[in-house]
């Protein structure tokens, strides 16, 4: 009994420094609430501070059972709506104490220039009965709840609405080598599943339609199928195993397809936790994961490329499909991927398209040593789930990780797709930044 309450105490003790920081938060972000509220009558003054309160308590038990492992157990739909209200709460009370700290900050300032000077910086807020301070007071904690508001609202909204609302796009890109026979070939790309993100079955089933009522000719998967487990894709087999094509489908591996950021119950300390080429690292469980992941692309009737390439024929003319496991060039993410594989014996292909999960491969390596690639496809970057994108316009903070991170690249007679992602991972919904079904024309010039 002892020694069972002894290996909680580190977990408890988390939890309670945890929970006193955002209850310093809530406290500070409550100071808007007061405000905004001061001029209100008595009933509906106390209902909303009440009502915030009440979220805030619903907020430290959700957050409880998420730390404590009780929110993995729950129903998936149930998990990620709480997930998101945990995630959409934290956020907005964040955003909500920055105008009310720079106020505190100010009025600090002021203060030391008064004792110092013996008069004010700039404006009378020294003088707290003034109707000065009562009205600036009131604007602050107005700024502060309409941050509060408008951020948890379009969290919400992004997950309602903005995490199955798929986009096609579609490009056309003109190679001077490609051969007749296939001019005007229709690619199909997605990338980025995440199964073990989804919540809404229909939903996806109406994604991978939008896909194949396009009647691509060939289609590619880029990476990431799961979170961590193969198990996660057991329910979403039969609806991602619709996806067929003439001239077949191919996929590659992602970062997350390999297991490296669950813990395996058998990851002793004999097994590093730095990446390998080889693969040393994996305990036999993470492998065996690896191995039933790889064997459900086959049940669906994907052909995955591992390090290797295929060819494709059209009446007699060739051209060449490369695909590599991931390799990713920033700092944390593994090379598994052997590009020099995956090119050998591929001189007699007038045309190479490449399967590279991650876009950073690209100025890596393609662009350097492997100029003979003509297009190569990615994902990864999933737009940061969050951007804005109009006709004319593209931004999303993921833009400063990575140079190349959503539609077309060109660098001489080399290009560079990349897909938005057709799911989501972490925050459970998408804004601004649509998931993306994409059609890639290849036309001979």
């Amino acid at each position: 009994m002892f020694q069972s309450v002894t290996s909680l105490l580190p977990m408890l003790t988390r939890i309670i420094v945890i929970l006193v920081i955002f209850v310093l938060f809530d406290l500070y972000a409550f100071q808007s609430v007061k405000g905004l509220t001061s001029g209100l009558t008595v009933i509906p003054r106390r209902s909303i501070r009440y009502f915030y309160w009440a979220l805030s308590i619903g907020f430290y038990v959700l957050f409880i059972l998420t730390i404590s492992g009780r929110m993995n157990e729950a129903d998936r739909t149930f998990r990620t709506i709480t997930t998101t209200i945990f995630f959409a709460l934290v956020l907005s009370k964040i955003l909500m104490i920055m105008p009310l700290l720079v106020e505190d900050v100010y009025r600090i300032f002021n203060k030391i220039f008064t004792l110092i000077f013996g008069k004010s910086s700039a404006l009378p807020i020294e003088n707290e009965s003034s109707k000065f301070l009562v009205s600036r007071k009131k604007f602050i904690s107005q700024i502060s709840a309409g941050i509060g508001v408008v951020t948890f609202s379009g969290l919400t909204y992004g997950v309602v609405k903005g995490a199955h609302n798929y986009k096609l796009h579609k490009q056309s890109i003109a190679l001077k080598n490609l051969p007749k026979n296939f001019n005007n070939i229709k690619i199909g790309h997605i990338s980025d599943i995440h199964s073990g993100s989804f919540w809404d079955k229909n939903a996806v089933s109406k994604g991978v339609e939008l896909l194949m009522s396009q009647k691509p000719d060939i289609v590619f998967f880029t990476g990431d199928l799961v979170n961590n487990i193969a198990e996660e894709m057991n329910e979403y087999k039969s609806i991602f195993g619709k996806i067929k094509a003439p001239l077949g489908v191919f996929s590659t591996l992602g970062n997350h397809d390999y297991g490296d950021y669950h813990q395996w119950a058998d990851k002793t300390p004999n097994f590093s936790r730095r990446y390998s080429r080889d693969k040393s690292h994996m305990s036999p469980l993470q492998k065996k994961n690896l191995e039933d992941l790889i064997q459900v692309h086959a049940d669906m009737g994907w052909r995955l490329l591992m390090n290797e390439h295929v060819p494709l024929e059209i009446n007699g003319e060739k051209i060449a499909v490369l695909g590599i496991e991931n390799y990713g060039n920033k700092r944390g993410f593994p090379k598994y991927g052997i590009m020099e594989n995956a090119h050998l014996n591929t001189q007699e292909y007038p045309v190479k398209l490449l399967l590279s999960h991650d876009p950073s491969h690209w100025e890596a390596e393609v662009l350097n040593k492997y100029k003979d690639v003509d297009v190569m496809f990615a994902g990864h970057t999933h737009g940061a789930q969050f951007g804005i994108e109009t006709a004319g316009f593209k931004w999303s903070p993921i833009k400063y990780l990575y140079k190349q991170w959503a539609g077309l690249y060109q660098e001489g007679n080399q290009y560079l797709y990349v897909n938005r992602g057709f799911g989501y991972l972490g925050y459970p919904g998408r804004l601004g930044i649509r998931p993306e079904v994409s059609i890639i024309s290849l036309k001979n010039t």
